[in-house]
């Protein structure tokens, strides 16, 4: 299920950490994050998934 998730999170980052942990501050960063930048939220997205 986490390749799943890591998938996702590359295609829509936000989506994939809600996945993981539901709308808490973590969504909310990611959601920053992507908007300053794609990378900078995949990159998050993995880490929250890699993390739980």
């Amino acid at each position: 299920m986490d390749l799943i998730r890591i998938l996702i999170a590359i295609l829509l980052p936000p989506l994939g950490v809600f996945l993981q942990v539901g709308i808490g501050k973590h969504f909310w960063i990611n959601i920053i994050l992507t908007l300053l930048g794609y990378i900078p939220g995949i990159v998050h997205a993995v880490w929250v998934i890699a993390k739980k």
